[in-house]
């Protein structure tokens, strides 16, 4: 009892402070990336805050199963450093044992850690694709201030009205260049109104000129109309059947089993497979001379997290282009980083004991 409370105190202590750090680190860095998506014109300067949440919980769980590792590594560490590893090895207590009081620390941030890939994660980013489409999606006329000259989103044209309507889909005196390959067309009007039709929307003009200038030639024609539309958004915002995979839910991946959705599923799961490995190489990776005063260990440790991190990507890769089975990448990445961290537990139990024998007598 005395022995795992011990561990268990000491990792929950070291996991809370990690995850306190990388969390800011991150949070800060997704921050300055989202203001520029703002800043570029990609989002609505007023979702920049819930866009970051949507994507911070998307990154969650790979925070949370980097913090467990260091935490691991660290507390293990730092008892190897003290000795404190020596008293528990001279009272019978091999380093495998460590392993019992380590899953029960982390088996709650692991259950997190499913949840959030399995469901947070295409819930966040479906949301988060919402937001862009609303935004680049919106009407070319919702850009415009009455007074002030405004380019529409594609930049072919420029948009002027004098004064809005009180339900901001009309507006008086409307005036819109245009750029085409060839011609320069000037439309004016005493009056415009926003109309739905279908999947588009049109600008109805009523009582106005077109006055259409050839770029080459130099000919100029004028056309008066008495209404007159012009299409200025591409589509109203609607629900797309077709959202990518990561937007999508596990359950729809499953029931789907295409190559690019099982590759999405395939990530997903080595998430919170890959959290459990981490904690078992943890614990084998810790181990360090306490007669020398370097971390050695943990950027070893760090190493090993981010070429784990990358054969997790490039699997859902070879999943997704058709080059490997699901359960095949799954068994050949996590079940070999399992049988690795077995063997490293393995061999740090025994390491003295083939010393000893190895030793001439």
């Amino acid at each position: 009892m005395l022995f795992d409370s011990t561990v268990r105190r000491e990792l929950a202590r070291s996991f809370g402070a990690t995850l306190i750090v990388i969390l800011t680190i991150v949070l800060t860095m997704m921050l300055i990336r989202t203001l520029g998506l703002a800043a570029g014109g990609s989002i609505a300067p007023q979702d920049v805050v819930l866009l970051l949440g949507y994507t911070a919980l998307g990154h969650l769980p790979t925070m949370l199963n980097l913090s467990l590792f260091v935490a691991v590594v660290a507390t293990l560490g730092r008892m190897y450093r003290d000795s404190e590893m020596t008293i528990w090895f001279a009272s019978g207590i091999g380093l495998a044992r460590f392993v019992k009081p380590v899953l029960r620390t982390a088996w709650p941030v692991l259950v997190v850690v499913a949840a959030l890939a399995l469901v947070v994660w295409p819930w966040g980013n479906r949301n988060s694709e919402e937001l862009k489409e609303r935004y680049a999606r919106r009407s070319d006329l919702s850009r415009v201030v009455p007074g002030q000259f405004q380019t529409s989103r594609d930049g072919s044209r420029v948009f002027f009205i004098e004064r809005a309507g009180a339900d901001g889909k009309s507006g008086r005196n409307v005036f819109i260049l245009s750029r085409a390959a060839t011609t320069e067309p000037v439309t004016s009007a005493r009056s415009g109104e926003v109309q739905t039709q279908g999947d588009d929307r049109f600008l109805v003009l009523d009582r106005g000129q077109r006055n259409e200038a050839d770029v080459e030639s130099g000919e100029k024609t004028v056309a008066r109309f008495e209404s007159y539309s012009i299409l200025v958004g591409e589509k109203a915002l609607q629900r797309s059947d077709n959202l990518p995979a990561k937007a999508r839910s596990s359950l729809e991946l499953a029931m789907l089993p295409t190559p690019r959705h099982q590759g999405e599923l395939t990530w997903r799961l080595g998430l919170v497979i890959g959290g459990a490995n981490l904690l078992l190489l943890g614990v084998g990776l810790a181990a360090t001379n306490p007669r020398r005063a370097s971390n050695w260990n943990l950027l070893i440790a760090l190493l090993g997290f981010i070429v784990y991190s990358n054969l997790i990507n490039l699997t859902q890769a070879w999943v997704a282009n058709g080059r490997l089975d699901m359960g095949a990448a799954l068994l050949a990445i996590h079940g070999g980083v399992f049988a690795l961290a077995l063997v490293l537990l393995w061999w740090r139990d025994h390491a003295s004991t083939f010393a000893l024998r190895s030793k001439p007598a």
